[in-house]
């Protein structure tokens, strides 16, 4: 069996896929891409069990149709270092396989196809959800809510993003139980009813292969979703159980407003990390009408830090501690010139919004504070 193809393209396509296969499998064949070759396309396939990606990548002058394994790392490495040139493959009976291109050939033993675990769900059966989406969607629902989700194995619900669809919107949802962030996007109106959470594992990699100007397919069964585009389709297992009511933790309505910059507050966080306690991150803050002090120390390697910003403030006066970690995740996820923080008191969490946000979305991140002694 022969084929050729590009090496950017099998490149883009298998540089893909390896990011569902992990570092170490129980079965050693998953180790391997399955390569698909059919109807003028070739396929390449991954899978962790979990998860599995499959690309398809055009192909010229085949010869025949044939399934082999090749190890995965050894074809990402060498399309990596290969120009953009056309490569012919040449695979025997016995999966003996000859990749040579202008000036260069290579020789290596892959094994049969037919070992490889077939893991994609079957979508045919009766009860299932199906709907198409901007692919800029899932991309903003992905990128505003992947850093509050939670890594705790004793919460698996919480090991996700919740996609929860609506008739007239798309909810995005992640918490890790001392962060929770909240993106509504009405761009799109999926008229159905129904909620999944995407491990973080997927949802990494969807945000990696899809493309901006894409259509994204979303179809739910009882046990998987599985995302496609026409080149890519990524199927992945979902977090069962359900996920906590997260419009009832976060609070209605907040009486005091804090405003700031947010790429002066996120640089004044910044310094302040590299003086402040390493177990802890406590940032300290100093909250009056028209000025905020921050200040944070470490008493066990004998520095501090203080800097003062101007803010603005509709109540008289507060003290709050929030981790610096969590702060400078959430400030670089917003992306508007000024942040509204709404407060209570330094007891109760913090909800930070955008100034403005995008047409018809809502993105809204709570943050518990955390307790300060003295100023």
């Amino acid at each position: 069996m022969k084929f050729n193809v590009q090496s950017k393209a099998l490149g883009t396509a298998v540089s893909a896929v390896s990011k569902v296969i992990n570092s170490k499998n129980a079965m050693t064949i998953l180790n391997n891409f399955l390569f698909e070759v059919k109807n003028g396309k070739l396929t390449v396939i991954g899978s962790d069990l979990e998860n599995t990606l499959k690309y398809s990548v055009d192909i010229a002058e085949c010869e025949g149709e044939c399934t082999f394994c090749v190890d995965a790392r050894r074809m990402v490495d060498l399309m990596k270092e290969l120009p953009d040139v056309g490569i012919s493959f040449e695979v025997s009976d016995q999966f003996e396989i000859r990749i040579t291109y202008t000036g260069g050939k290579y020789q290596f033993v892959g094994v049969t196809g037919k070992d490889y675990p077939d893991t994609m769900p079957d979508n045919s059966e009766d009860k299932r959800l199906s709907v198409e989406i901007p692919a800029t969607v899932a991309l903003a629902g992905i990128d505003n809510t992947l850093f509050a989700v939670g890594i705790e194995a004793v919460r698996p619900q919480m090991m996700g993003i919740l996609w929860d669809f609506h008739y007239g919107d798309i909810t995005f949802v992640a918490s890790d139980t001392h962060k929770l962030v909240r993106f509504v996007n009405s761009n799109v109106e999926p008229g159905i009813e129904c909620s999944f959470i995407l491990p973080s594992k997927p949802a990494v990699i969807l945000k990696n292969i899809l493309g901006k100007e894409d259509k994204l397919s979303v179809v739910l069964t009882s046990q998987n979703v599985t995302f496609s585009n026409g080149t890519f389709v990524l199927s992945s297992s979902f977090i069962k159980g359900e996920f906590p009511a997260y419009n009832k933790v976060i609070p209605a309505a907040n009486p005091y407003t804090l405003t700031v910059d947010r790429l002066q507050f996120l640089n004044a966080v910044k310094r302040m990390v590299i003086f402040g306690d390493q177990a802890h991150k406590l940032i300290k803050f100093k909250i009056e009408p028209t000025e905020l002090t921050i200040k944070t120390s470490d008493p066990s390697f004998c520095t501090q830090g203080t800097e003062k910003m101007p803010c603005d403030f509709t109540g008289e006066g507060m003290v709050i501690g929030f981790s610096a970690q969590y702060l400078t995740e959430i400030f670089t996820t917003l992306s508007t010139e000024n942040v509204l923080v709404q407060l209570a008191d330094p007891s109760r969490p913090g909800v930070f919004t955008p100034a403005t946000n995008e047409d018809k979305c809502d993105l809204v991140v709570l943050l518990m504070p955390m307790t300060v002694n003295e100023f």
